[in-house]
Parts: structure tokens; sequence; C-alpha cells
């Protein structure tokens, strides 16, 4: 959801001074909570490796400042229209049409919370009997963060209501909305009888509609999930709320609003232009230089943190600026971004690869070893697509950079150029956890920055924070209810329908390999690699052995098909993390994104087709 004109401020302006003084109570406490859950962390790594002195409750409360965080976070992004959204159709309607279409998207997000509201006080008052093993208080201080960042955005999606649209604009699209959703409602009885056909009506007609129209994509997967499992199932509706907090909880993704902050701070700090400005004076004379860049440095990156987001958002900021200043268009930059994650979903530490190790028995060990080749054959997709866009590229007014001078800026890079590699070495030494290792590069950049390149404004800190809190909600969000997806599908039975249907199928390993590209890719745009792997590897990989399929080139097939769907638009979760991270509008990366996306399938097929490259240095 991008800010829109404001029609009512000047009309009212204590509409807009509301908006203000609220806007600074959440702000506030989003930015202590980021500043909280960084100091929680660090303190855990220096209280392990530096005192010997483990805290066992930093994780615990870590955790409970993350939901929150999160939940604040989006709020914010709320707020300040940051939350993500397909507006290709309603940026082609009049000015008229998209003030009711704008208005119905704030109205249909008003919906969903309001329908979610009191499962979620159910959920947090059912959580008061549980007690947390470390801290020892009451887990309600956890999950009370559900319904009271569910009640502020409900409040601020009411005050956006009206304040960026007419009286009359807001009636129709409220009375659009509750139209809809009375109609659904009436016609409840209608869908207990019509079995798989209710995935489609829900999970593609009402989710994949709603992000068409434009609706923020969090709230347009809330919806189709939430009208499927209270339409069509018995479930108790805090379950949804539950699943939510599941998929925004998961300790390893605590890693997505440190990085955010790590990205900024580099930027601050003077160390991304020390980078680019080598990495220019080195590539900046040929053409594409800057994507081969991007490409190379999340190769380099990825599986540090254990979360794609979190490796994107320590490299756009640092990359992106000199690209546009260098006439890159954003929808091209976050293309490649967005491809860049898909490509290296296989690269250790990957989580995924640890899940898939830990819930079908294949090596971890060898899974590490096999997914190294694969990323670089899609890497080298991915240059050939660069090479292409970027032949005719005019550099008549680029200078080739001597060499004396490039090993002037690689002695003043390498500060900066060096921190990737301290990131990496504390995981492998032990040093951090991959949620906790990201503290170590804010100090690093912290330092690097007061003391080397001498460039740090304290006044930025707060803003930064605030930013960090709403990227973060934003992109945790969208987790949440895509995660509450999953477990509706998997309740509908379709996993162990798929798994006996792929079985079944004719034409031996060619076959299964091509039917498990086709169904990981449209999984992993809707269930994200673990909980795709949780649902359906103990189910496929063994059928994958019983046709003589290698597992680790099982493995590195599935997790290059489900990144190819993760990142694909229309509904693929990490397309608009991507989008959040570079901040530019989904719509712009969607026509670029369509021949990178065709290069990596390729890749993924040529992986498929050449065991050899996942199994050949086992």
């Amino acid at each position: 959801m991008h800010d829109v004109p404001d029609v009512n401020a000047s009309g009212r302006p204590w509409l807009a001074r509301l908006d203000a003084t609220l806007g600074l109570l959440v702000e506030v406490p989003a930015a202590l909570l980021v500043l909280a859950d960084i100091g929680v962390l660090f303190w855990g790594v220096v209280a392990r490796f530096v005192l010997h002195r483990p805290l066992v409750w930093s994780d615990e409360l870590a955790s409970l400042l993350f939901l929150w965080l999160a939940m604040m976070g989006a709020v914010v992004a709320l707020r300040r229209g940051e939350h993500m959204r397909m507006t290709a159709l309603v940026s082609k309607a009049g000015p008229r049409q998209r003030a009711l279409l704008e208005a119905v998207a704030t109205s249909a997000c008003l919906a969903f919370l309001g329908l979610v509201a009191w499962p979620a006080w159910e959920y947090a008052a059912d959580e008061r009997a549980i007690t947390t093993s470390a801290l020892e208080i009451s887990n309600v201080w956890r999950a009370a963060a559900l319904p009271v960042g569910i009640a502020l955005m409900a409040a601020f999606a009411a005050l956006r209501l009206v304040r960026v649209s007419n009286l009359k604009q807001s009636l129709q699209a409220l009375a659009i909305v509750t139209a809809i959703v009375g109609a659904f409602w009436v016609a409840g009885p209608m869908f207990e009888n019509l079995g798989r056909l209710n995935l489609l009506i829900f999970f593609v007609g009402v989710a994949a509609g709603c992000v068409f129209a434009g609706i923020p994509i969090a709230f347009a997967f809330g919806l189709g999930t939430f009208g499927y499992l209270a339409l069509t199932t018995s479930t108790p509706l805090p379950v949804i709320v539950g699943r939510m907090d599941e998929g925004m909880s998961h300790l390893i993704l605590l890693a997505v609003p440190l990085f955010v902050f790590l990205g900024l701070l580099i930027e601050m700090t003077g160390m991304a232009r020390a980078m680019v400005a080598f990495l220019a004076g080195l590539l900046g004379h040929v053409r594409g230089g800057l994507s081969y860049v991007l490409i190379g440095a999340m190769y380099l990156v990825s599986g540090i943190s254990g979360s794609k987001a979190a490796d994107m958002a320590a490299i756009a900021p640092a990359l992106f600026p000199e690209m546009k200043k260098r006439g890159a268009k954003e929808g091209d930059l976050v293309a490649l971004l967005a491809a860049t994650g898909a490509q290296t979903e296989t690269v250790p530490p990957s989580l995924v690869l640890i899940t898939i190790g830990s819930v079908t028995g294949v090596s971890i060990a060898a899974l590490f070893t096999g997914g190294l080749l694969p990323a670089v054959v899609l890497g080298l997709v991915l240059c050939l697509v660069v090479w292409y866009r970027y032949r005719h590229e005019d550099l008549s007014q680029v200078q080739r950079t001597p060499w004396k001078e490039v090993g002037r800026l690689l002695v003043i890079a390498l500060p900066a150029l060096a921190l990737p590699f301290v990131i990496r070495a504390a995981v492998v030494e032990g040093v951090a956890t991959a949620t906790e290792v990201s503290t170590i590069g804010i100090a690093y950049a912290m330092l690097a920055g007061l003391f080397v390149y001498r460039q740090f404004d304290w006044k930025r800190l707060g803003p930064m924070l605030v930013n960090t809190a709403s990227l973060s909600g934003a992109i945790l969000l969208i987790i949440g209810t895509a995660t509450a997806m999953a477990w509706g599908l998997t309740q509908s039975g379709f996993s162990r329908w798929l798994a006996e249907m792929m079985a079944a199928l004719p034409g031996g390993v060619p076959m299964f390999l091509a039917v498990s590209i086709v169904a990981f890719t449209v999984l992993g745009s809707v269930l994200e690699g673990i909980p795709a792997i949780v649902l359906f590897g103990p189910l496929l990989f063994p059928i994958a052995r019983q046709l003589g399929v290698h597992e680790v080139h099982y493995a590195m097939v599935v997790v290059l098909s489900m990144g190819l769907g993760l990142f694909a638009p229309p509904l693929g979760v990490g397309y608009y993390a991507a989008c959040a991270i570079g901040r530019v509008n989904p719509d712009a990366g969607i026509r670029p994104i369509v021949g990178y996306m065709v290069a990596l399938l390729i890749g993924t097929i040529v992986v498929a087709a050449v065991p050899w490259i996942s199994i050949g240095f086992l």
C-alpha cells in the first residue's frame, strides 16, 4: 500500500495532527524494540563467547520482543502506506475510480483486521496458562502483541480511510467490502459440499483476486485463508492467529530486521560508498558491470543469516544507489535482486537444506557440498541474461579506471569488503548463531564508521530504526499470513493427494522430476521453503529414492524449484520482500523479472537433467 494524496488534510488539519501524534506513539516503541532486540542478542553473544556465562533467557526474551516488533512494525507500515501491494490494474483506472479502489483496498484491510480481532484476543487469552521456560512469565506477555497490533492497525486503517477519501468514497468502499463479505457468509452452506474446489475459490480466486485488486499482499492472503477456514471447515478461528504467530515468530526470521538495520548502517557510515567505488572502478567499464557484482555479492553473503530477505537487505542498500546513478531502472534492479534470491537458495548454510536433512534423513554435510555448484550454474545463466540486456549499453562517457586508482580504492574499501567474511567466520567458528551474527555485523559497521571512515550521523539513527521496524513489519506480516495459508492447504489434504498423484505418474524419472519442478514452483509461491519441505519432504523423498533419484540431487531440484515460486510474482512472497527492501513498487519489476525467471527455470532444468552438478563432488 503506497501513499496517495491526503485529500482531506487541507480541509481538516486536525486529522493530520491526530495521525502524526498517534504515529509518534507507535514509531517510538517500534524503534526501541529494534534497539532492544539488537542489544539482547549482542549481549547474549558477549556473555557466551567472552564471559563464558551463557544467558539462558536471551533467545526467549528476543523472541518476545520480536513479535512485538513485527506487529508494531506492521502498524507503522500501514500508517505510512508501506505494505506491499500490486497496483498494475489500479494504476490504469481513472482518477475517480482509482480513488474508490484505494478506499476499497483500505476497507478490505479493515475487514480482515475486524474479522481476526476477536480470534486474536481469544488466542492471547489462551496463552495465559502457558509459562515460559527461561523467563518464567506468562506467555500472554508475548501473545498480546497480536491483538494489540491488530487493534492499532484497525485504528490507523480507519483513520487512513477518513484522511485519504471523501465521505462518499469511504461509504461506497465500506458498502462494497461489506456486501462481498456478507455474500460469502450467506453462501457458507454451499461451500461445504464443494470439496477441493474450495481451494480454487479461496486460495486462487479470493487471494489472487484481492492481490490484483490492489489490496496489500498480507491482507489478501489473510482474507483468502480466513474465508476458507471459516466457511468450509470447523476449525476454531484462533488457529488462524496461532499460525500467523508461528510464521512470524520463527527465531531465524529475527535476522530480518537486524540485517535491514545493518544495510542502512552500511550506507550511513560510508562503507557502501567505499565498496561501490572500488567495484565500480573494477567493473564500471564493463556493460552491466554492477549487475554482475550484485549476482556475486548475493552468492557470497547468501546463507549467512538463514533468511533470503535478510541477505537481500544486506546487499541492496550498498549497490542500488550507485546502480541508479548509472541509469539502471528500479524495476530491473528489484527483478535481478529477486532472481538472485532464488538463485542462491542452495548456498550453505541454507536453512532449507538443514530442514531437508532433518525431516528426510539426508546428510546435511552432503547437502551443503552439493548445494554450491547448482547456485553457480544459475548464477552463470543470470549473467547471460545481464550480458544480453546490457550488450548495447552506452559506456562512451565511462573511462576505464587506472589500476593504480583501483588499488587505492581497494585499500579504502578493505574494511567494508571484509564485513561479509567477518560475519561468515563468526558463524563458522561458533561465535554466534545465524540469528545473532547480524549484531556482530552491526557492531563492526559502527566501529568502522566511527574510527575508519569517520562518518556517523547520530541524528539518523532514530529514523533508521523506525524504517527498519516498518520494512520488517511489512515483510513479516506477509510471511505470517502465508504460513496460515500453508496450514490451511495442509488441513485440506492437498499435500497427501499431491504425493499420491506423483507416485502414480507414468514416464519414470524424467516425468517425476518434471512434475516435481512444476509442483514445487507452485508450492513455493504459497508455502515458502520450510513449510513446504516439512509437509512434502517425508512424502516425496521416499518416492524419489524408489525411482533411483539420488536424494541430494532431488533436494537441489526441489529447493531451486521452490525458489522460483518464492520469488516469482504475483504470489511469491520473496518477490514482495525484494520490492520492500529495494523500496520499489512491485509493478515496476514484473516485466523485467520474466526474463530472469525463464533463465532460472532453464538453469533448474539443467541441474535436474545433469545429476553430476549436484553430486559430482560428494
